[in-house]
C-alpha cells in the first residue's frame, strides 16, 4: 500500500530537520499515483520527469525556512488553469490548453508548493455528488459505495487518500464543503474574493470561490494566507481588511445554533445524534450560545437553483452548449438549460429578494458571531444518487447553498461517525471576512473532539445496534400516554435520574386539558433553577430520527445535563412557549410529583 503523504506541518518539520528532501517526497508522491492517471480521482497528472525536475530545482535553489509551502505537494481542480495543462472543467470537448497559471495557482507555486496534477469534478462544477463526470464517479475514501461529494470530488479524495497534502477546489453551492464532509477532512470556503477566481472556469461568476481542502485546519489557513491576494485580472477580488487579520478567541464568541424545527436530517438519526454531540462540544468552547432561525438562510439558498442564478450558470456556457449539446452530460445539460426560463425581470426580482434576506441575516450577526450547521443532513451511495440525481443533490445542498449568496465565510470540519459508520461533519459560518475567527474555533473543536474515541473513528457496530440514552420528563414516562412511542421503537428503561439544578418545569395548556410538561433550561446563575426528575430510556440510534419527527412544537430533542454531570439527549421546550402564562411546576420536582399533588388537592 502506498505511503500516505504527510500534512503540511509534518512535511515542513521533516524538511527543516533534514529528514526529507523534495526529490524524496516527489518519489513518494509518484509511487502513490502509480496507475492513477486517467482514473476517477485524477484527470491529468504532471509527468514524472517534470515533477522530479521541479523538486530537484527547489532543493538546489530554495531554503525551506523562507518558503511557506516548500516542497508541499498539492492538487488543483480541473476547472482552474495551470499553464501548459489542459483545463477540461469535466468536459473533454470543452478542454483548452491554459496559457498561464491562474493567480491562485501561481502564488502557491511561488510559495514553494509542488503541483501534482488536476483532479476530477462534477462537470462544469454543477453538482454536489461527484457522480457527474465523463471521467468516472469518485467514491468516498470510507467505501461502501458512498459518494465522494462534489463538485470538487477528486480534490477532496486526493487529500483524504493521502496522495497530496492539500488541494484546491471551487465552491459556489457547497462544492468545497460537501466533499470534505463525505471524506472526513477540512474544507475551507473563504469569503468571496479573498482567493482570486481569475483563471477559473465560471459556474456563477458573482458567487464563485476557490476553496481549500486539507487534513488539518491550520494547514488550510496556511494555504489561504499563501494564496490570497487581489489580482488585476479579477474584478471580483477583495482584500482582507487589516482589522480582520487577527482572529477572535473562541471563548469570546457567541454561537448560534439552529432551532430544532429548522433542522432536517431526512430520516438519518445517526447524523442528528452526531450534530447534537458536535454542538455540545462547541458549547464548552464559546462564550454564549443562542438559538437562530434558519428560514432566511434556507430561502436564500433556494434562489440558487430555483431562481435566476441558474441563468448565470448558463451565461458562461451558452455558446458551447448550443454548439456542442451532445458533449454535456444529460443531467448537467438539464440543470443548465433551466436557466432559459428566466428573463431580466426575474433577475431583478431575485436580486431584490436576496437583498431583503441578506438584511435579515445581517441583523442576526448582531446577536451571534458564528452559526453552526450540519454540513449535510444525510449521506447517499452512488446507487442512491443514480435513482434521483436532482432530488438527492438538492438534499445535499440544504445547509451549503446559501453561504455565497449571503456573503459568508465557512469552515467544514469532521464530526465523527454515525453508528452505521457514515462520516458526519459540521460547518461553522460567519459574515464576510470572519475566516480566521472561524478557523480558530474550528481548530479548537477538532482538538477537543480528537480526544473522544467515538468522534474519531467509525463505530464497528452494525446499523441499528447502537443505542443512545434519552431523558424523558412527562408523557413519555413509563405508564404515561405517549410511552408507547418509545417501547414500540425498541426502547428499554435504564433507570431514574435527576437533572442538574438548572431547569424549570412548566405545564403547558393542551386541547384535551391534560396539560403538557415543558422542561426549560435556565442560566447557570439563575437561583430559581431546580433539579427535575427524569427517566432514562435506551433507544436504538436508528429510531431517534423517527421519534424526533413525531415531537410536536414547542418541544424538541436537545442535550440535558444530569445531576451527576452527564449530558444526555432529552425532551426540552422552547422558552417562548412559557411566556404566555404557562404554570411553573418546578417546585414539585417532576411531572409525576406534580400530578400526585394535583390529585390530592382535588
Amino acid at each position: 500500500m502506498p505511503e500516505r503523504i504527510g500534512s503540511i506541518s509534518e512535511l515542513r518539520s521533516a524538511y527543516r530537520h533534514g529528514g526529507l528532501t523534495p526529490t524524496e517526497l516527489a518519489e513518494q508522491v509518484l509511487a502513490g499515483l502509480s496507475g492513477a492517471d486517467g482514473g476517477p480521482v485524477w484527470i491529468t497528472t504532471v509527468p514524472a520527469g517534470q515533477l522530479l525536475a521541479r523538486a530537484e530545482r527547489l532543493a538546489a535553489t530554495a531554503d525551506p525556512a523562507t518558503l511557506p509551502l516548500y516542497g508541499i505537494p498539492f492538487a488543483v481542480k480541473d476547472n482552474i488553469d495551470v499553464a501548459g495543462m489542459t483545463t477540461t472543467a469535466g468536459c473533454p470537448d470543452f478542454g483548452y490548453s491554459a496559457v498561464e497559471d491562474a493567480p491562485v495557482v501561481r502564488r502557491l507555486l511561488d510559495a514553494g508548493a509542488l503541483l501534482v496534477g488536476k483532479t476530477n469534478l462534477d462537470q462544469f462544477a454543477t453538482g454536489l455528488t461527484g457522480s457527474r463526470s465523463p471521467y468516472g464517479s469518485c467514491a468516498s475514501v470510507f467505501g461502501g459505495g458512498l459518494i465522494s461529494g462534489g463538485s470538487s470530488s477528486g480534490s477532496a479524495v486526493a487529500v483524504a487518500a493521502g496522495q497530496v497534502s492539500f488541494a484546491l477546489g471551487t465552491d459556489t453551492a457547497g462544492s468545497g464543503r460537501v466533499p470534505a464532509a463525505l471524506n472526513g477532512i477540512v474544507g475551507l470556503k473563504p469569503t468571496r474574493g479573498l482567493l482570486s477566481t481569475a483563471g477559473v472556469v465560471p459556474a456563477c461568476r458573482s458567487l464563485d470561490c476557490v476553496s481549500v481542502f486539507a487534513t488539518d485546519v491550520a494547514d488550510a489557513v496556511d494555504v489561504l494566507h499563501a494564496a490570497r491576494g487581489v489580482s488585476a485580472a479579477d474584478p471580483w477580488g477583495r482584500p482582507l481588511p487589516a482589522e480582520r487579520v487577527v482572529a477572535r478567541m473562541p471563548g469570546t464568541l457567541r454561537l448560534g445554533v439552529p432551532r430544532a424545527e429548522d433542522l432536517e436530517f431526512f430520516g438519518d438519526a445517526g447524523q442528528a445524534v452526531r450534530f447534537a454531540a458536535g454542538v455540545q462540544a462547541l458549547r464548552g468552547l464559546v462564550g454564549q450560545v443562542g438559538s437562530v432561525p434558519l428560514q432566511s438562510f434556507l430561502e436564500a439558498g433556494e434562489l440558487l437553483y430555483q431562481g435566476p442564478w441558474v441563468a448565470e450558470r448558463l451565461a458562461g456556457l451558452d455558446g458551447f452548449l448550443r454548439e456542442h449539446p451532445e458533449a454535456v452530460l444529460p443531467v448537467t445539460r438539464g440543470v443548465l438549460e433551466t436557466g432559459r426560463r428566466y428573463d431580466a425581470i426575474d433577475v431583478f426580482r431575485g436580486q431584490h429578494r436576496l437583498r431583503e434576506l441578506r438584511a435579515q441575516v445581517d441583523q442576526l450577526w448582531h446577536e451571534v458571531d458564528v452559526l453552526v450547521v450540519p454540513t449535510v443532513g444525510t449521506t447517499f451511495t452512488l446507487a442512491e444518487v443514480a435513482e434521483d440525481p436532482i432530488g438527492r443533490n438538492t438534499v445535499l445542498g440544504r445547509y451549503t447553498q446559501f453561504a455565497n449568496l449571503l456573503d459568508q465565510a465557512a469552515v467544514t470540519v469532521p464530526n465523527g461517525f454515525t453508528a452505521a459508520g457514515r462520516p458526519a461533519s459540521l460547518t461553522l459560518l460567519g459574515p464576510a471576512f470572519s475566516d480566521t475567527t472561524l478557523a480558530r474555533l474550528a481548530a479548537a473543536f477538532t482538538a477537543a473532539t480528537r480526544a473522544v474515541p467515538e468522534a474519531t473513528a467509525p463505530v464497528a457496530a452494525p446499523p441499528g445496534s447502537a443505542q443512545v440514552l434519552i431523558a424523558v420528563v412527562g408523557r413519555h414516562l413509563a405508564g404515561e400516554s405517549r410511552n408507547a412511542e418509545l417501547t414500540e421503537r425498541g426502547a428499554t428503561l435504564a433507570g431514574a435520574a435527576r437533572t442538574a439544578p438548572r431547569y424549570r418545569l412548566y405545564r403547558l395548556e393542551t386541547a384535551d386539558g391534560a396539560g403538557l410538561p415543558g422542561l426549560v433550561r435556565v442560566a447557570d446563575t439563575d437561583p430559581d433553577g431546580h433539579p427535575i426528575e427524569v427517566e432514562l430510556w435506551r433507544l436504538p440510534v436508528a429510531a431517534v430520527g423517527e421519534l424526533l419527527a413525531g415531537v410536536p412544537a414547542p418541544l424538541s430533542l436537545g442535550w440535558v445535563r444530569l445531576h451527576d454531570g452527564r449530558d444526555v439527549l432529552g425532551f426540552l421546550c422552547e422558552a417562548y412557549a412559557v411566556d404566555s402564562g404557562a404554570e411553573d411546576i418546578s417546585a414539585a420536582g417532576g411531572w409525576r410529583a406534580y400530578r400526585r399533588a394535583a390529585a390530592q388537592r382535588s
